[in-house]
């Protein structure tokens, strides 16, 4: 059955979703998941995220997290979608039908607290515009991305990050992108370490 056969790591847990993506899925099913203590009716369609629309209590945390079979806490990447148009998370963020901790606003971006923090201070810079990814940025869009690095810098300050910080951009699936939606991480509020591979 597929339960026995396919693991999924965890991409991004947002308020009332949980995104999942299959380790090995050549082929799609729909039928119930089990996670953690749960019996979801679900489908999964190769290489694509698995959502599942549910809020638990403790499904934040992350010994709610390590206790799923399913679930491994390690950035992955998620292979490009097949239709870049497809609303993301972030578009539903953007929209205020999902809830967000927004630390900043205005006519081209948006910046909200990431729901798990890699650092004290761990804050997405995402454009109202989309761009999927960095390297389908165009020549056009070089303001907009000038903005998104001005406003990180301004955020970063807002939150003391005095003693340093990093901007990380995931591009693709070796890059470790998750959503498809062009962002910037601000991380810091700690000492970091490098290489970040």
């Amino acid at each position: 059955s597929p339960l026995s056969q396919i693991s999924f790591y965890l991409d991004y847990v947002a308020l009332g979703e949980i995104h999942l993506s299959p380790q090995m899925c050549l082929v799609g099913f729909v039928g119930p998941i089990r996670f953690g203590g749960l019996i979801l009716q679900a489908g999964v369609i190769p290489g694509r995220s698995l959502v599942l629309p549910v809020t638990p209590r403790g499904w934040q945390s992350s010994r709610f997290l390590r206790g799923c079979s399913m679930a491994q806490q390690e950035e992955r990447g998620v292979a490009p979608p097949v239709d870049f148009n497809e609303d993301t998370i972030f578009e539903k963020i953007i929209r205020k039908e999902i809830p967000a901790t927004v630390v900043h606003e205005d006519d081209l971006c948006l910046a909200f607290r990431d729901i798990n923090p890699v650092a004290p201070s761990h804050i997405l810079v995402i454009p109202k515009g989309k761009i999927p990814m960095l390297s389908m940025a165009q020549p056009q869009h070089k303001d907009l991305l000038g903005h998104l690095m001005l406003t990180a810098a301004q955020i970063a300050e807002k939150e003391g990050l005095d003693k340093g910080f990093r901007i990380v951009v995931n591009n693709g699936f070796e890059g470790c992108q998750s959503v498809y939606h062009l962002h910037l991480h601000i991380i810091g509020g700690k000492k970091l370490g490098w290489p970040p591979c």
